[in-house]
């Protein structure tokens, strides 16, 4: 029987993916199918592909299970097809973003732990899950990757991240861990965006 983390798993992908396709449909001289399938699809593996690169987990997750490609292409069509009406929902999809990196975070952390990597290592792996997506997204779409604007993003899963293992240190379960880092990510998250916070610039 599968895991709930599996269908997580899942659904942050699927998010990702329309992230990725959506952002690039966005821009003219990206809207082909294959220049918005792409994206998507680097989107939504980037992350993860790299965490598990750093593990030497092979082979990787959607090479493994054809379900993750599935759920790419599931989230690029819908994408595509919906465009007009998602494009009134950007405030909804900022949500399912945010819940995407809370996610992922989190799982991040679990595998490199799971692994058997130093807490910082595993922290960092999992920070790099919920973001490097969106880092190669930007990229290629020639937009600064959002980062390394004055946004509070990475810090937050940084934050969550750290919270898991502090509290899988003093031997709290899982799940309690899984959902207190999740809830600090989307609340940092969805308060600096609300009340436009940022980390201070250096001169």
């Amino acid at each position: 029987m599968l895991h709930f983390p599996y269908y997580l798993d899942l659904f942050g992908t699927l998010m990702f993916a329309m992230s990725g396709a959506l952002a690039a449909s966005d821009q003219k001289m990206h809207r082909d199918w294959f220049g918005i399938s792409f994206t998507g699809f680097i989107t939504a593996i980037g992350g993860g592909s790299l965490r598990d690169i750093m593990l030497d987990i092979h082979p990787l997750a959607w090479i493994r299970d054809a379900h993750y490609v599935i759920a790419i292409g599931a989230g690029v069509i819908v994408s595509v097809v919906f465009r007009n009406v998602l494009a009134k929902l950007r405030r909804t999809l900022f949500i399912f973003d945010t819940l995407g990196i809370s996610v992922y975070t989190i799982l991040g952390v679990q595998k490199s732990l799971l692994a058997g990597v130093n807490p910082l290592a595993a922290i960092m792996l999992g920070m790099f899950s919920a973001v490097f997506g969106g880092v190669i997204r930007d990229t290629l779409l020639n937009e600064t990757p959002l980062i390394f604007r004055k946004e509070i993003y990475a810090t937050a899963c940084l934050a969550g991240a750290s919270l898991y293992v502090l509290l899988d240190y003093f031997g709290v379960p899982p799940q309690v861990c899984s959902v207190c880092g999740m809830v600090l990510i989307a609340g940092v998250r969805i308060v600096a965006v609300r009340y436009k916070l940022s980390l201070p610039k250096l001169d």
